[in-house]
């Protein structure tokens, strides 16, 4: 879903508004006190365009010299080759076949080489001569072929959605990649490092990168860079990653917004110019945000899936999607509203398609349901592929979902007054309807009624009105709104500069990018098996900041599961990416780090690192994990001196943290209570003790003879007990005792 370009929108909205990233600027046709709001607004504008000026002067008189280097070079003046005018400048227009032609062409040979005519009628003069040279013509053929191949395997994967039509989508790129079309060598290059319907090839990928890279290709040389930062296929070099990093940023790769970025706040140069910079470099990735907040953006972290298998991920399972879809054909309103927004935004395992949403809305529209109503208005009022592009027909809708309350058609009923669609502009009118949305907490009515007071609009402008609202769109998630708070942090208006502040929302901003689409395919790879494509794309997403693909990328490593990274080179690389996410607040991570001083992975045993480690997670996520173990180790004395009473009470902080540890923390409390007990029994002199105890004062003059008493008691007891149990014995069932066979007594005989 894509915002209207510059053109439509002043074309769109009223001819004295234009919108820049959410955000409206007057232009004319406005009252007095709008007038004199937009002086002002104006003059603050002028000021930080000069601080722009001030700031990049240097670079703004580079980029002028370069563009005005390109145009010369982007209109040479072409010199016939052979024909009857060899060497003489080509003229253009040339009349040919009663048609004029400001280029050349290859209009009447069969051979479809380009000519051009050297005088103005060629069929007067005959004056012409080729405008490449034979093997410029075939390369330029050959070229043209590529394109042909390239175009044909793109509409075969554009087309379908079977992994078998990819495939063969994926034979024709690599026929048109083999011809040196530089597309399709990009889309083969990283389809073998992510394995993504061709076999991974880590090491061919880098050889097409490299022959991308030489050529200019911005993604070459951000992938390259990637593959040196990272070390795969290549013996890592931070320094030569940062090199193509740069070069790729130069180019106009938007990926590396989050390098920038992440460099300015790692690298301790946030100042005024960097916010200035950053805020230049990640207005494209706003600006193709649509109003309705951009794509929704799966973060899955594996390791809290191993830790709580039974943890909701967020994802949707196939057979619940199949019972959603089950009661939506049979009437069922809400789960029809529920499976149109799902296939409109995508996420959450179902795949984005507008034509499944709109039949969804449609059918619940019809049922009288003012949400399906509403979002059929947005989906009219932004156009697509599916559902073509209609003010009147989205104002429509719009009013019927308003009507009867529902926020998300009071908003959109709002911009079309705001911007003028299909009715005339009323910034009264906006203003009411956005904050009829804003009170129902709708992040669109936010976004705009915070715009409104940013620009002076129908209100007078209040920059802390505009703060409150902006902060509401970004609690929802709006993009927009992240990326308005950003500009005010980084600018300081209504609000204390803070260039931190501001690379933290424009990082947010960022991470929202198309380019985070590959969050969801890594993790589909992970759970279908494929490790090794997993960890390569969690590692790319990771060198662009991404927390989640850090963690997951480390938690592969350290399970040992990445068979394309050495078994010598696992852990290191593991801890390295756990201190990455550990450095923006994931807790698993931290208390990892800790785990990996304390056993030696990776690196070598540190148990007061380890010990940091832990307290850092207990102290600022209050994990109870970290707690435990830095009972443990004040048990044992490891890295910090031994205090069983400290022990004692972080394991009691971890009982108190959570449930689960309650069990353990109550073994360790046993085994700390035996502990204790021998290590007073330890440090006390036991005869020193008796010594000093009077029996005869303690018990009275008799004591020996009470002591007696209870021995005599105790073992007549045991006595009786041990009678008891011997009579108890039952003895087996169907045993005689054995009598001994007697012999039958001889027979007298008979006297012979």
């Amino acid at each position: 879903i894509k915002t209207l370009s510059a053109e439509d929108q002043v074309k769109d909205h009223s001819t004295g508004t234009r919108v820049v990233a959410g955000q409206i600027f007057l232009e004319s046709g406005k009252s007095d006190s709008q007038s004199e709001n937009e002086e002002n607004f104006h003059s603050q504008e002028e000021e930080k365009e000069n601080s722009l000026e001030e700031l990049n002067s240097l670079e703004m008189s580079n980029l002028l010299n370069k563009d005005l280097e390109e145009a010369e070079i982007q209109s040479p003046v072409l010199t016939a080759i052979g024909g009857t005018a060899d060497g003489e400048p080509c003229h253009f227009p040339f009349l040919f076949m009663e048609k004029e032609y400001a280029e050349c062409t290859a209009d009447g040979r069969e051979d479809g080489r380009l000519w051009c005519a050297t005088t103005y009628d060629y069929k007067k003069d005959q004056k012409w001569g080729f405008c490449e040279s034979e093997e410029q013509s075939n390369k330029r053929r050959q070229m043209q072929e590529a394109e042909d191949v390239y175009q044909i395997g793109m509409k075969i994967f554009n087309e379908s959605s079977k992994k078998a039509q990819k495939k063969v989508a994926y034979q024709y790129l690599l026929k048109a990649a083999d011809m040196n079309h530089t597309k399709a060598m990009e889309k083969v290059s990283y389809a073998l490092l992510f394995g993504d319907y061709l076999k991974q090839n880590i090491q061919s990928s880098k050889e097409l990168f490299e022959k991308l890279t030489e050529e200019g290709s911005p993604k070459g040389q951000m992938a390259l860079g990637f593959l040196y930062a990272s070390g795969l296929g290549v013996n890592s070099s931070q320094a030569k990653a940062l090199v193509y990093y740069t070069f790729g940023a130069l180019g106009g790769n938007l990926i590396l917004c989050i390098h920038l970025v992440l460099l300015s706040q790692w690298c301790n140069f946030c100042v005024a110019k960097t916010c200035l910079k950053i805020y230049l470099i990640c207005f494209p990735v706003a600006s193709d945000i649509s109003l309705t907040g951009g794509t929704v953006v799966q973060r899955i972290r594996l390791a809290d899936e191993v830790e709580n298998p039974g943890m909701a991920s967020g994802m949707l399972e196939e057979d619940l999607i199949q019972y959603y879809q089950f009661l939506a054909e049979k009437g069922d309103v809400q789960a029809q509203v529920g499976l149109g927004q799902l296939h409109l935004h995508g996420g959450r395992g179902v795949e984005q398609n507008h034509q499944r949403a709109f039949e969804y809305f449609n059918q619940a529209a019809n049922a009288g349901n003012s949400h399906a109503m509403a979002f059929l208005g947005k989906m009219y009022s932004e156009g697509s592929d599916v559902v073509p592009q209609s003010n009147e027909t989205a104002l429509q809708y719009f009013k019927k979902a308003a009507d009867m309350g529902n926020p998300v058609g009071q908003s959109g009923l709002g911009m079309a007054y705001l911007y003028g669609r299909g009715v005339p502009v009323n910034y009264e009118l906006a203003l009411k309807y956005f904050q009829k949305a804003a009170e129902q907490g709708w992040v669109d009515g936010q976004l705009q009624l915070g715009s409104m007071y940013y620009n002076g609009i129908g209100v007078k402008k209040d920059y802390k009105q505009a703060l409150k609202y902006f902060n509401l769109a970004s609690q929802g998630g709006h993009i927009l709104a992240f990326y308005n708070l950003a500009q005010m942090h980084a600018t300081g208006t209504g609000v204390m500069r803070s260039c931190h502040t501001a690379v933290e929302l424009f990082k947010n901003v960022c991470e929202r990018g198309r380019w985070s689409e590959r969050l969801m395919t890594a993790y589909n790879s992970y759970k279908d098996g494929d490790s090794n494509s997993a960890v390569v794309q969690y590692l790319l997403l990771a060198e662009q900041g991404y927390e989640v693909a850090q963690s997951n990328a480390a938690f592969i490593l350290d399970q040992k599961e990445a068979s394309i990274v050495g078994e010598n080179e696992t852990y290191p690389r593991a801890l390295l990416h756990w201190n990455r996410a550990a450095s923006q607040g994931y807790t698993v991570a931290r208390i990892k780090l800790g785990d990996y001083h304390f056993y030696g992975f990776g690196t070598d045993v540190d148990y007061e690192t380890a010990f940091i480690h832990y307290r850092l997670a207990s102290e600022q996520q209050h994990s109870a994990q970290a707690m435990f173990n830095l009972g443990y180790m004040h048990e044992k004395g490891l890295g910090i001196k031994q205090d069983i009473h400290l022990a004692k009470r972080f394991y009691d902080m971890a009982a108190e943290a959570s449930p689960d540890a309650q069990v353990p923390v109550f073994l360790a409390l046993c085994k700390l209570g035996v502990i204790y007990s021998l290590q007073y029994i330890r440090e006390i002199n036991i005869r020193e003790v008796f010594s000093h105890i009077d029996m005869d004062q303690l018990l009275g003059p008799e004591w020996d003879l009470y002591l007696m008493t209870i021995i005599a008691l105790l073992l007549g007891t045991i006595i009786a007990y041990r009678q008891r149990q011997h009579q108890a014995i039952p003895r087996p069932a169907g045993l005689r005792p054995a009598v001994p066979q007697q012999e039958p007594p001889p027979e007298h005989q008979a006297p012979q």
